[in-house]
Formats: structure tokens, sequence, C-alpha cells
């Protein structure tokens, strides 16, 4: 019985896995924002990239 709390005593104190998981949901959240941000600017892209080609089409006559 002894040994079986002594496992969960050094269990509990372990962190490592702990550190792990928050390195993940760190990750997660990172990588959420980075598509968040593509997609805005992707529309800004597009929308200057359409301004661009219509005043060159306007030019060019």
């Amino acid at each position: 019985m002894k040994a079986l709390i002594n496992a969960a005593r050094q269990f509990a104190k372990d962190e490592e896995g702990i550190t792990a998981i928050e390195y993940g949901l760190l990750a997660a959240v990172i990588a959420a924002a980075i598509i968040a941000s593509f997609g805005t600017l992707a529309t800004g892209v597009g929308t200057a990239f359409t301004t661009i080609a219509g005043r060159l089409a306007d030019a060019l006559g």
C-alpha cells in the first residue's frame, strides 16, 4: 500500500506531462491566430489585386 501512495505522490509531483500539454495548447492558439489573420490578409490582398487590375485595364484602354 505504501508503494502505491509513493507512486501517486511521485505522479502528482511530475510536471513534464503538464508542460507538454501547455505547449500543445499554446501552439494551437498560435495556429488559430495565424489562420484567422491569413483569412483577413487574403481578403485584403485580393481586393488590392482587383483594384490594380481594374486600374491597369482602364489605363491600357
